[in-house]
């Protein structure tokens, strides 16, 4: 979803030409404002960590750049973290046009864990800020130089022979936060999938897993998805979310309820240039949800995939889900209806960074529209040092 991605912490990027801003150049007392406010922000986003009251980042942002902040904060106490610190501040151009300013930086951060251990990093930040009665606040923060490699370039194939029970299935690739099946070499213009709803394992680890179906992302970064997500929380409670998300955008949740489970049925369909249509049913309440999105799709590739969300820190925990029950998928690929197997779709298995399966697609059914993804035996913990895939990352829901 997982992402990527919704921005979490900074995480290392390899810094190269500064990017092109528009607008003029701020002057001298315009781009001390801008600075104060975003070196501000950043110790705001530190103290709201440490005191565990996202109130101080208030002041520094717009509304909505504040209630992702606050995300933000949240999802990194839940994955363990205990405090952040901007070790370094580096200032790259500065550009105001109106009420509007640009400005890139580059950010060295250190972040403590709770079983002790830290990470620096670095990378570049680009902000978007707003004159708001007299104030400069910041928009939004992206990080472009920290994406991650399209899905399908890091993939291991496996052998081709026959897979013994339990195996990968043959052909399989190997991700770190994706388990299911993709498809490219084609057109894809509407993706659908039916699953059920998976049910974390009482008394487990808290954890988080998504199920989804998308278009775009295996050979490109562009990623138009939608699905459902199961967080377990340490106390053993289970919350139950449907979400829509368009890379490089935050995922965003959809007024459908859905409890483990539940039949629910996905698509997404092209309605136009540029417009998309994304339908959800809960087959077992039999509410319905639709919306339609405006995104820029390269139409590479489609996907049915369980994911462990990722966040630009790493992948994060994976539930013990059990097995997921995937039926019905199909895909319109240059044209034309095929089920996944029509669509020439591969195998991806989620693994470890020591290449330990966490999560197991079974063979395609005999109708080519229907497999299972299993979770495996083995532990998995917050995978840091970045995703191989593009993927999302928790919303606070």
């Amino acid at each position: 979803m997982t992402p990527a991605l919704a921005p979490l912490v900074r995480q290392v990027a390899a810094v190269t030409a500064a990017p092109l801003v528009s607008g003029t150049q701020a002057d001298q007392s315009q781009e001390a404002a801008i600075k104060q406010v975003i070196q501000r922000g950043n110790d705001e986003q530190a103290q709201a960590i440490a005191a565990r009251d996202p109130s101080a980042m208030a002041d520094t942002s717009t509304p909505d750049h504040y209630q992702e902040l606050v995300r933000i904060n949240q999802d990194l106490l839940d994955h363990g973290v205990t405090s952040i610190a901007l070790v370094k501040l580096e200032w790259g151009p500065i550009s105001v046009n109106g009420t509007t300013a640009t400005a890139t930086t580059y950010e060295t951060w250190s972040t403590t864990y709770s079983d002790g251990t830290t990470e620096q990093s670095r990378d570049r930040n680009d902000y978007t800020l707003v004159l708001d009665q007299g104030t400069w606040k910041i928009r939004s923060d992206n990080q472009p130089d920290a994406g991650s490699p399209a899905p399908g370039a890091p993939g291991v194939p496996e052998s081709d022979q026959p897979s013994p029970a339990g195996a990968p299935p043959a052909g399989s690739s190997i991700s770190r936060n994706w388990a299911g099946y993709t498809a490219t070499g084609g057109t894809f213009t509407a993706v659908s999938g039916t699953w059920t709803v998976p049910q974390p394992t009482a008394g487990g680890a808290a954890g988080i897993d998504a199920t989804w179906v998308g278009i775009g992302g295996v050979q490109s970064r562009d990623l138009i998805q939608a699905g459902t997500q199961e967080t377990q929380t340490g106390s053993g409670r289970v919350v139950d979310t449907a979400w829509i998300e368009m890379l490089p955008q935050a995922s965003h949740s959809v007024p459908l309820a859905v409890h483990p489970g539940d039949s629910v049925t996905v698509s997404i369909t092209e309605a136009g240039t540029d417009t998309w249509q994304i339908a959800f049913t809960n087959n077992t309440t039999g509410q319905t949800y639709q919306q339609t999105e405006h995104y820029a799709s390269s139409r590479s590739s489609a996907e049915w995939v369980e994911e462990a969300p990722s966040s630009r820190r790493g992948v994060a925990p994976l539930d013990d889900f059990g097995t997921v029950q995937f039926s019905n998928g199909s895909a319109v690929k240059d044209g034309q209806t095929v089920t996944i197997a029509g669509a020439g779709a591969r195998p991806i298995t989620m693994a470890t960074v020591g290449d330990q399966p966490l999560a197991i697609p079974s063979a395609l059914g005999s109708d080519g529209a229907s497999f299972s993804v299993t979770r495996t035996a083995v532990p998995a913990g917050l995978e840091r040092g970045g995703s191989p895939f593009p993927g999302r990352f928790p919303f606070g829901g």
